[in-house]
């Protein structure tokens, strides 16, 4: 797939500056009146791009809502626009959720980005919500000293989000929006239960990989 011929990645970075400017780094919501975590994830089947978003019950991480929303793939994967790609399917996730989360766990980088205008921060800005990038691979910056099960992520001596360990492996926490840093390690720490992806995150993947499947089944 190539890129849109109206495409401007000048304007795309004009785009990414104004949503690094708009992210607030502060908790809006306290860690103690967090009831409600949202977990979202993009699945890709046979030209289309299948959102999902979950809503778990934050003590007990039991599905309390979820929602799928399906659309054409128009953008192709471009290193550092990738919300440019997924944003579409998961804003329409959203829209059909009955119950809206307090904070959501989004499957990618939010300020943990060169531009600091990662997936997580994309989609907070946009929606207005309060939003926490969790990714599985470092996107930039060096990891600085551990502190125990956690290490600050630093580019051009900027704390950008932190490396924090998970069952065997590593996953990269950055803020996303309506979020301080402290506050969204110590919700990512809480949401990790029996497998190394936080619970939200693990249950969107595997609803949109399941409906990705069916889609490609039934295409064959």
């Amino acid at each position: 797939m190539r890129v849109p011929k109206n495409f401007s990645l000048r304007a795309a970075r004009r785009a990414q500056s104004h949503i690094s400017a708009k992210v607030i780094k502060y908790d809006l919501i306290p860690l103690s009146s967090l009831k409600l975590i949202g977990g979202t994830d993009v699945a890709y089947a046979r030209g289309r791009a299948i959102g999902a978003w979950v809503v778990l019950d934050f003590k007990t991480l039991s599905v309390v809502d979820r929602a799928v929303s399906e659309v054409e793939v128009k953008f192709p994967y471009v290193p550092t626009l990738l919300s440019f790609r997924e944003v579409s399917p998961v804003i329409s996730a959203y829209m059909k959720l009955r119950v809206k989360p307090d904070i959501s766990l989004v499957d990618g980088q939010g300020q943990l980005h060169p531009y600091r205008a990662g997936f997580a921060s994309h989609l907070g800005v946009v929606l207005d919500i309060a939003t926490i990038g969790v990714a599985k691979k470092l996107l930039c910056g060096t990891i600085g000293e551990w502190r125990d099960l956690w290490a600050p992520v630093i580019d051009r001596g900027e704390i950008i989000g932190a490396a924090l360990k998970s069952r065997n492996k590593l996953v990269y926490v950055s803020v996303g929006n309506k979020i301080s840093l402290e506050t969204a390690i110590e919700v990512v720490k809480s949401c990790i239960k029996d497998h190394w992806l936080p619970e939200p995150i693990r249950v969107a993947h595997s609803l949109a990989t399941r409906i990705a499947r069916k889609i490609s089944k039934g295409r064959e």
